[in-house]
């Protein structure tokens, strides 16, 4: 008698290889993207340049892995259950059923919330460490948005006319945004139009920047462990503010706290030759300590206001 349908050890050895070959699939598109190990994990993420950064990328992977794992999981019992539970020819009963069966729907109502009660704790977790408050022995930068610059404002360091040191950015001139390595630094932003968005990539996150701050009981200031390394980071507003919001970039800089303490010793004091307090610019300039000290953004650069210009910004 000629036996119906195909047998289950050859069903079996089909799904074997069929997960075999998705399997090196996979690793053969790891290995040969040239992506290291550390760049997979990121799924995507910059590379951080803050503890917190740090924090919140681990958060982000550890989510998507365990979003991987019960996909793999819904996608392999999907796949079994089409192989090995569809409807044959000739078959007329129903499959066996499972709505009643109580420690399976146990498993799939306790499984879900474990998952969700890990996810939010370790989300808590890394919340209450990037929203801390600050302690009072930080660097304190204040930073302005309005249509469409930035201004940063050193308010610990008073430049010769009195005021605190700062750098308004230009239709011509990015502003550069000078900040210490391996320092805490405290940040309180406010607009004075519209929204706005302070968004630096490598710190992997971006604050939304208010008008009245206070009266839209927003909290406006937040702090940052350090920043780990030395470099040129570019900056943009990251919410829209109005017809050239995409052109609404700065840059920080971030220099070795001995580079920063001379910068912070130059805007304190007169340009000998131009008779006004040094400003942003001019004090990179005269320390001449190589690419770090250019006096002009690397990062990015000012927008012509000319519609026609067809400018591309990075």
């Amino acid at each position: 008698m000629r036996r119906e349908g195909t047998p289950p050890r050859a069903r079996t050895g089909r799904v074997r290889r069929a997960l075999g070959l998705t399997a090196a699939a996979v690793v053969v598109a790891v290995t040969t993207s040239g992506c290291s190990v550390d760049e997979v994990l990121r799924f995507g993420w910059p590379v951080g340049v803050t503890p917190e950064a740090a924090q919140m990328r681990t958060l982000w992977t550890g989510a998507a892995i365990a979003a991987l794992v019960v996909g793999v999981l819904v996608w392999g019992a999907t796949a079994w259950a089409v192989a090995f539970h569809r409807k044959r020819a000739g078959e007329s009963d129903l499959p066996r059923q499972f709505q009643y069966n109580l420690p399976l729907e146990l498993v799939l109502t306790v499984i879900p919330l474990v998952i969700v009660a890990v996810l939010f704790y370790f989300t808590v977790v890394v919340q209450n460490v990037v929203d801390r408050n600050p302690t009072g022995d930080e660097l304190e930068i204040n930073i302005t948005g309005f249509q469409w610059n930035w201004e940063f404002t050193y308010p610990q360091t008073p430049a010769p006319n009195g005021l605190p040191a700062s750098v308004v950015g230009t239709t011509s001139s990015v502003p550069i945004l000078v900040l210490p390595t391996d320092r805490p630094i405290r940040f309180t932003q406010e607009s004075k139009d519209v929204i706005h968005s302070f968004w630096v990539p490598e710190f992997l996150f971006k604050r939304d920047v208010f008008p009245f701050p206070e009266e839209n009981e927003q909290k406006n200031t937040w702090v940052i462990e350090r920043i780990e390394r030395p470099g040129a980071f570019v900056g943009r507003c990251a919410e829209y503010c109005g017809a050239y919001h995409s052109m609404m970039n700065f840059e920080v800089r971030a220099l070795p706290p001995n580079l920063f303490d001379q910068f912070l010793g130059l805007r304190q004091q007169v340009n000998p030759q131009t008779g006004q307090p040094y400003t942003t610019n001019e004090a990179l300039g005269a320390m001449n300590c190589g690419e770090l000290c250019n006096p002009r953004s690397i990062s990015t650069y000012a927008y012509n206001p000319d519609p026609t210009a067809q400018q591309a910004f990075r």
